[in-house]
C-alpha cells in the first residue's frame, strides 16, 4: 500500500492518547476550504474512524480566522453542471458521517462554508471575538453546504433567515444563546478549553460514547417513538458490554474507571 500524502491544507497533531487535532492552515487566506482542505480533513477523519486510539477529534484554525469561507478562486471556475457534479459534496457527507466526537475550536471569523464546517462538528467552543455568519448573498449565491438546512435547525427561522438572507454576522454571545456554539471563552483560551473537552469526552466509554453520538443525530430524523426505540435498544446493547461493567465496578469501587471500547 502506498504511503498516504502528507496533508498540505491542515496540520495534524495528537493531544494526549486520544485526541486527534486538525488545524486549517492557509492563514494567508483565512483558511478558505477549497476541495483539497476537505478531502484532507475527509481523509484524516477517515482513518481516525478506523483507529481505536482516536476517540475524539478536534478542529481548529487560527487566531485570525476557524475558516471564513470557500475559495471563491476555485469556485468560480465551475460552470452549473461541473458544480452538481463537484467531489466537494462527498467530501462534506464524509465528515457528516464521522461517527466519533468531533469538535470545533472557533476563534475570528467562521463563515460561509467555515460556518457549515462548524455545524458539521458536534460541539463549538467559540472566542468572545468569533463572528459567525453565511454571507454567500453578498457574492450573489446562497450556501451549499448545508447552510440553509443546518442552519435553520440549529437557530431557527427567523435567525437563520436573518443570516443568510442578509448576510450579516453575529457574534459568539448570540451564536451561544442561539445554541449554534456550547461555549464562549475568552479567544486565548479556546482551543485549550476545547481539547480539554475532547480529553474530557475520550475518557469516557467509546461504545458508548459512539452509541449517544448517534442516538442524538438521529433524533433530528426520527419521530419521537422511533428515537426512544433506538436509545432502548442501544442502551440495552451496552448491558452486555465490558465498558459497562468497569463503569458500574469503578462507580461502586470509588475509584476512576477505565474504559477499554468492548
Amino acid at each position: 500500500m502506498s504511503a498516504q500524502p502528507e496533508p498540505e491544507d491542515i496540520l495534524v497533531a495528537r493531544h494526549g492518547p486520544h485526541v486527534l487535532h486538525l488545524r486549517l492552515n492557509r492563514p494567508a487566506l483565512r483558511n478558505a476550504l477549497r476541495n483539497q482542505s476537505l478531502r484532507e480533513i475527509a481523509g484524516e477523519l477517515a482513518r481516525a474512524e478506523i483507529d481505536d486510539s482516536v476517540r475524539a477529534v478536534v478542529i481548529s484554525g487560527n487566531e485570525q480566522a476557524f475558516a471564513a469561507g470557500a475559495d471563491l478562486n476555485e469556485m468560480i471556475q465551475k460552470d452549473a453542471i461541473a458544480t452538481q457534479l463537484d467531489v466537494r459534496t462527498q467530501y462534506w457527507r464524509a465528515i457528516a458521517r464521522f461517527p466519533k466526537p468531533l469538535l470545533a475550536a472557533v476563534n475570528g471569523y467562521a463563515l460561509g462554508a467555515g460556518c457549515e464546517l462548524l455545524m458539521h462538528a458536534d460541539i463549538a467552543i467559540a472566542g468572545r471575538g468569533a463572528r459567525i455568519g453565511q454571507p454567500e448573498i453578498n457574492v450573489g449565491t446562497l450556501p451549499g453546504a448545508g447552510g440553509t438546512q443546518r442552519l435553520i435547525r440549529t437557530v431557527g427561522k427567523p435567525l437563520a433567515m436573518k443570516m443568510v438572507l442578509s448576510g450579516e454576522f453575529i457574534a459568539a454571545e448570540e451564536a451561544l444563546r442561539a445554541g449554534l456554539v456550547a461555549e464562549v471563552v475568552d479567544d486565548a483560551d479556546t482551543l485549550g478549553r476545547t481539547l480539554a473537552l475532547a480529553t474530557t469526552i475520550a475518557q469516557k466509554s467509546p461504545l458508548a460514547v459512539r452509541l449517544a453520538k448517534e442516538a442524538m443525530l438521529q433524533s433530528l430524523e426520527l419521530a419521537l417513538e422511533a428515537g426512544l426505540l433506538l436509545e432502548r435498544k442501544s442502551f440495552s446493547l451496552m448491558a452486555a458490554s465490558a465498558d459497562r461493567q468497569e463503569g458500574i465496578a469503578a462507580f461502586q469501587q470509588k475509584r476512576a474507571a477505565v474504559f477499554s471500547g468492548r
